[in-house]
């Protein structure tokens, strides 16, 4: 078996766009930064999204059963570490940062996001030390600027068609 130190090192040379996952409902408002998002099919348009099962917004997920996934510009790299939860910033306070909409389902979504994927969780899955949300995809909203944001050996860069 790879040692867990070995598999993270191998990870860190896997880009990933990074997002902001935000959720709302009963379960309170949350959000946090990913790059675990995956497109799972097209019909029905579905993705997933994996989160550490001490995050304290996997509790948040689980009751709402809905989340919007924010994919960041270059611009908006800012968001990342707030949302991560590496800055001083409180949970509510992390929504300061930006200006936010809604769409579908209630969830927050990022104004000026490359794309936001407003989305109902349909089955949650539990692998390891992470929860597996599926969710199908209910609108979408595409931003105005095609500068990607990815998260590649541990540092962000822009991507630009």
């Amino acid at each position: 078996m790879v040692e867990k130190q070995a598999y993270r090192e191998a990870m860190a040379r896997l880009g990933a766009a990074v997002n902001i996952i935000t959720t709302d409902g009963p379960g309170g408002k949350r959000g946090f930064t990913a790059s675990a998002v995956c497109s799972v099919t097209d019909d029905p348009p579905t993705l997933l999204v994996c989160l550490n099962r001490n995050s304290d917004s996997n509790a948040a997920l689980k009751e709402n059963l809905v989340i919007c996934v924010n994919t960041l510009t270059a611009a908006q790299a800012h968001l990342s570490p707030v949302f991560a939860g590496m800055t001083e910033h409180a949970i509510d306070a992390r929504f300061d940062e930006a200006a936010w909409t809604t769409l579908t389902t209630g969830c927050p979504v990022l104004e000026e996001a490359v794309v936001s994927f407003d989305c109902r969780i349909v089955q949650i899955t539990e692998v390891g030390t992470h929860s597996v949300f599926f969710c199908e995809i209910d609108a979408i909203a595409n931003g105005p600027v095609h500068e990607g944001l990815i998260y590649f050996g541990r540092g962000y860069h822009p991507v630009r068609a």
